[in-house]
């Protein structure tokens, strides 16, 4: 048996025994080498010479311990993992010396005297530390056994902090873990559980399986690990910072592994569905020792497109098989958008190209960011910090926080039972300041090491309770982000909602400084486009800046994001397209996703023939399109609308890693000479002309309203004009009566004239000129379901 000298010599026989030293696994011992990968198991002795460990050993062979979470009262789901026979080996192992180690910083830092580890518990009575060092670049040991570390509470412990410091440990691929134990009372919120090898929270990297939806390992379990040996990442001499202001963004929103997954990219399939995925023309892969070219130009194609800010679906570490892991009625879906965090510091390991793993993974992401950067392109993250991966009490996935302190990472009830604000099960405790730090610590993580632009975060509202779940007036961890200084450059953008209720479009916290998703903005402009009566005076005041909900303090147009689309809901083309959602794919009978999609079909449900049809749906789509560019705010749409992807009316499809979510080339292709050249003419348009994007919100004198109807209930046209101080006027006109309006015309700046910019019932090309088409008279004959914009020219 192992004793640790240091940290287990007061204790007792008994519990001496959480430091055994157990092996398992499928892996080889290379020849040679002091590797501790292998398919054996081992039982030690120490011998004490000071503080140094030295092993000697025994010849014996038994089974791995069984990993079961303990059965309770409750009932509880366990875990099970396959017992394992261990063989017999003979070989030397090294010898290592130890120290107390040291508080900050946690998780595992390199310091003079060896490897730090620490790690934040409360409440826990004995925590271990559990570490195997596999063959180098296998994950094939992941499952085996580790040697465990007792920490003394007394010599290993600072505060709440537990710690050790390891000489001659090797500096990367040695991956680790913490058993936690502690209180065993669920009625006052405990869940730890010492059988299960927890992720540290702190963890830069994270290692679990190298491809994406391996089925072979779906029940892969997940350990951190680092990386001290790569040389710092070179982001080049004369890298810069794109700085775009925020009221010139137009963002795009777009899943790193769907861009490029599909077999139209025409990239190789070690490429396909990674960050090196996204590069235009991937020149090499030295990390991998690989050197390709590969064809399809994804950067360019951002670029022609007219976008200058990416908004990434999740990349923080996620478990894309969870939904596998036991039998459920979405056990045959994978989860593809990644709204399932297992760790807030290490990039998602299976966006690494071929299967490189973690530490590939973090530098091709920075290979990303950076050509990203050189193209003018920032890179906004969608991040979760609202819930984990670990999902419920009656069907829990404990992987780290849960079993580390669940009372402290996680809201409770006065019963101790998890809050669901998330819909996914629980609540991480933002407010509680071990949380606070938590996120902060990892934020700037974020901004330093992968050095993104900024943050969308996913149902912000919880991260305005208190730890009991109740609202705040001012949220210290909001405040905390707005102040921070090294997140003083970054976009950071609320999604100000939450499922249990907390609306805050408008009214989030902010600061001056924080944006909002505006969702007000998404429903009145999609009621308005399709027609429904009533929606005039909402749709002018959400295209002029939406003021009613922004002009309070120092806050500006830029700051309401507007959308039509997002991930979650209906695409582009099937919001013109489904009236209801379809989602029987999703194995909840339909059950699940949004009933309130402000949808029109235009006459039929889903695909059809009809040409009549199909032109409305096209003129729908250009309208909302041309509605999103020319509104002050700001813009954002999804990727795959440029072409008009369609995901046959699944309005919740984060379970499909299919041609439902991939961005379809070869679609793109078939588009690019009239859907997508209208989208990249119309962001171009934004781009090129400041009078539709503002600094501050409209005054009378910046815009006129030709209407003096407001009141007819009935009415579904819109016109008005924003002025131009040099006298490029812009007329805009929009037409959701199912009827051709005249419309009398405004008298041009002097010496001007009307040019017909756009005109979505026209075909393309003549549906966006960007120069304009002159010979406009006093009036315009405008379609039923369109709209025009003219341009005062001389």
């Amino acid at each position: 048996m192992l004793h640790h000298p240091l940290l287990c010599a007061s204790r007792t026989a008994t519990q001496s025994t959480l430091c055994a030293f157990v092996f398992s696994g499928t892996g080889n011992v290379l020849p040679g080498r002091n590797s501790l990968a292998g398919n054996f198991g081992l039982k030690f002795s120490k011998q004490m010479s000071g503080s140094k460990l030295n092993y000697s050993q025994t010849r014996e062979g038994f089974k791995l311990r069984t990993t079961n979470a303990n059965a309770n009262a409750y009932g509880h789901a366990q875990e099970e993992v396959l017992k394992e026979e261990a063989i017999e080996v003979v070989e030397n192992r090294p010898s290592w010396e130890t120290s107390p180690g040291q508080a900050f910083p946690l998780g595992v830092s390199q310091v003079d005297n060896g490897i730090n580890f620490a790690i934040f518990s409360q409440h826990a009575t004995a925590v271990t530390l559990c570490l195997l060092l596999p063959e180098r670049g296998s994950i094939d040991t992941l499952d085996g056994g580790m040697i465990e570390l007792a920490l003394d509470p007394h010599s290993n412990k600072t505060g709440d902090i537990w710690h050790i410091c390891i000489e001659d440990l090797p500096r990367s691929n040695v991956l680790y873990g913490y058993q936690i134990d502690g209180p065993q009372d669920w009625g006052t919120g405990h869940r730890f559980d010492r059988s299960i090898v927890l992720v540290d929270p702190y963890a830069k990297l994270i290692e679990g399986r190298r491809y994406f939806g391996d089925i072979s390992r779906k029940l892969s379990k997940f350990l951190g690990t680092y990386d001290f040996d790569s040389l710092p990442f070179d982001w080049g001499e004369n890298y810069n910072l794109p700085n775009i202001a925020e009221k010139d963004l137009v963002i795009y929103e777009m899943n790193v592994r769907a861009f490029t997954m599909d077999e139209s990219s025409e990239l190789d399939n070690n490429i396909r569905g990674s960050y090196l995925g996204v590069i235009e023309k991937v020149t090499s892969v030295l990390s991998l020792g690989i050197t390709v070219q590969y064809g399809v130009s994804m950067i360019p194609h951002l670029l022609e497109l007219g976008i200058n800010a990416v908004e990434l679906l999740p990349i923080f570490e996620f478990d894309e098989m969870e939904l596998q892991r036991r039998p459920n009625p979405r056990d045959h879906m994978i989860n593809t958008w990644g709204y399932s965090t297992i760790n807030f510091f290490a990039p998602m390991s299976r966006y690494a190209s071929a299967g490189g793993g973690p530490a590939n993974a973090s530098q091709e992401l920075k290979q990303m960011v950076k050509a990203l950067h050189s193209a003018g392109i920032e890179v906004i993250l969608d991040v979760v910090y609202n819930h984990t991966n670990e999902a419920d009490d009656p069907n829990p996935y404990t992987t780290s926080f849960r079993g580390i302190d669940n009372k402290v990472y996680y809201m409770l009830d006065d019963k101790g039972q998890l809050l669901n604000f998330s819909g996914c099960g629980n609540t991480l405790n933002c407010n509680h300041p071990v949380v606070m730090d938590l996120i902060l610590d990892s934020l700037r993580h974020w901004v330093t090491e992968y050095h993104v632009d900024g943050f969308r975060f996913d149902l912000a509202s919880i991260l305005c309770r208190g730890t009991d779940g109740s609202p705040l007036n001012a949220p210290p961890l909001i405040r905390a982000i707005a102040k921070d200084a090294v997140l003083s450059r970054c976009k950071i953008i609320a999604e100000p909602w939450d499922c249990g209720g907390l609306y805050l479009v408008g009214s989030f916290p902010n600061w001056d400084r924080w944006a909002e998703w505006n969702g007000k903005y998404r429903d009145d402009i999609r009621k308005f486009i399709k027609g429904d009566s009533g929606m005039k005076g909402s749709f002018a005041t959400r295209v002029s800046g939406s003021s009613d909900l922004y002009r309070v303090n120092k806050r500006r147009p830029y700051h309401g994001i507007n959308f039509v689309i997002a991930h979650d809901g209906f695409s582009l083309r099937d919001l013109v397209s489904y009236n209801f959602k379809h989602n029987e794919a999703n194995g909840e009978g339909g059950n699940d996703g949004c009933n309130d999609n402000f949808s029109w079909n235009c006459g039929f449900e889903g695909e059809t023939d009809d040409a009549s049809i199909r032109a409305l749906r096209s003129r729908q789509m250009k309208n909302f399109h041309l509605a999103l560019m020319i509104s002050q705010g700001t813009p954002m749409m999804l990727m795959g609308d440029e072409y008009g992807h369609t995901r046959y009316g699944n309005n919740n499809s984060y379970g499909h890693d299919s041609a439902i979510n991939f961005f379809l080339w070869d679609q793109l292709d078939a588009r690019k000479g009239d859907h997508f050249r209208f989208f990249s003419n119309a962001i171009k348009y934004r781009h090129a002309h400041k009078t539709l994007s503002h600094e501050n919100f409209l005054s009378e004198n910046e815009i006129t309203w030709h209407e003096d109807n407001w009141d007819n209930y009935e009415s579904k046209f819109l016109a008005f004009t924003l002025h131009d101080k040099s006298g490029g006027d812009i007329y805009l006109a929009f037409n959701a009566h199912d009827y051709f309006l005249k419309a009398l015309l405004p008298t041009p700046p002097t010496k001007r004239k009307w040019f017909r910019v756009v005109d979505t019932n026209l075909q393309s090309p003549d549906d966006i000129v960007l120069d304009g088409v002159p010979g406009i008279g006093e009036t315009y004959s405008i379609a039923p379901y369109s709209s025009i914009l003219l341009e005062a020219k001389f």
